[in-house]
């Protein structure tokens, strides 16, 4: 099977395997244990701390690690609408399904929520959200790059704003993180979040940032893991492989963009052919969207899948659902259920993506003909 998708989970690296196995076999004492064997598992957690700090540009006191980017999310938000239990709450129309479930919840239980349309490109609309926001807004809730179309959003813009209005911001950084460099935006949210799985790491493992400075308190009441920001032991072989993992991924991320690049152009050149049967949505980072004229999205993807080649219709987390991202752009339902997200990697042959294509225009062929 040729595996097109990305953005929903990778592999894991060979590397973060072997780290992962390591500390399973050397590093297997619980981080709060007081002996010499939790002594030194605890000094492995912490120098992971640091290095995943380093990558992302912020304080390792921030730093607390999760079950992944669900977690990481749900633990920022409900940190940062505490602190401000009574103003509104702003959140990009895009959103992960993660967030959008919780802030749905917290507008059943009397939260004001506005949420701002995407333009047809596929971003934030600025215009929108400088009318909206004012005094009493509390909270803007934004991903960093798109999950569904791949657009990377005015995050720092944004932070101007949410600076006017004395308002905290939260940045879903899981589908950028070791694809694009965070520093810049690092240094102007107030939490963030990250996930193992997303580049190479393994699956349940994740971070969150939370601004220091903020003194949010614990969730649980015995801080003996994480600072009391979550419960139970925290998985030391699973932290090791996702830092290894994203140390990987940070130290190539520039090759690996180039690479990307190269192979989204590849595929796209062998599209041409059929270009009055599709249209391009969105086409940031790793991720092409597909509008298909005619197909339906699900109906192609499972066709593509019988002759070995895998793709999604939008992200797992929403699957048979219209992505939040194409509704927030005000496409209508039936163009909706025409959509496919391809999302690439480096490792990704010419003749896998050029294969990929030739399949994509048979599908499109084949249902034409019925």
């Amino acid at each position: 099977m040729h595996y097109f998708d990305y953005a929903a989970a990778c592999p894991i690296e060979e590397e973060a395997l072997s780290v992962y196995i390591h500390a399973s076999k050397k590093f297997f004492g619980n981080t709060g244990s007081l002996h010499d064997i939790g002594t030194d598992a605890k000094r492995l957690l912490e120098h992971c701390r640091e290095r995943i700090a380093h990558m992302v540009g912020v304080e390792k006191a921030g730093i607390y690690f999760t079950s992944g980017g669900t977690e990481s999310n749900e633990i920022a938000l409900r940190s940062l609408q505490a602190l401000r239990p009574n103003r509104s709450v702003i959140i990009a129309g895009g959103e992960h399904a993660s967030i959008q479930y919780l802030v749905d919840q917290w507008e059943e239980e009397g939260v004001s929520v506005t949420r701002i349309p995407f333009t047809e490109d596929g971003v934030l609309n600025m215009a929108v959200l400088k009318a909206t926001m004012n005094d009493e807004t509390g909270l803007v809730i934004m991903q960093h790059v798109n999950g569904d179309i791949g657009t990377t959003q005015p995050v720092e813009e944004v932070n101007q704003l949410c600076d006017t209005y004395g308002a905290l911001m939260h940045c879903d950084c899981v589908q950028s993180f070791g694809k694009k460099d965070l520093r810049a935006v690092s240094k102007v949210v107030d939490s963030l979040s990250l996930s193992a799985h997303k580049i190479g790491g393994p699956t349940g493992i994740g971070a969150v940032y939370i601004k220091p400075s903020l003194n949010v308190p614990p969730k649980t009441p015995s801080p003996a893991h994480e600072s009391g920001m979550r419960p139970g032991t925290v998985p030391l072989p699973g932290v090791a492989a996702f830092t290894e993992a994203a140390g990987k991924s940070v130290d190539n991320l520039i090759e690996n963009q180039r690479k990307i690049s190269e192979r989204k152009r590849w595929f796209l050149e062998r599209m041409q052919e059929c270009r009055e049967s599709f249209r391009v949505v969105g086409n940031g980072n790793a991720v092409v969207g597909i509008c298909l004229k005619g197909v339906e999205g699900q109906w192609a993807m499972l066709e593509a899948n019988r002759l070995g080649y895998a793709f999604s219709t939008g992200s797992a987390c929403q699957a048979g659902k219209t992505p939040y991202a194409l509704t927030a752009m005000g496409m209508s339902k039936e163009e909706a259920k025409t959509f496919i997200r391809i999302s690439f990697h480096p490792s990704h042959t010419r003749q896998e993506v050029e294969g990929l294509a030739t399949v994509l225009k048979k599908t499109i062929h084949a249902h034409n003909l019925v």
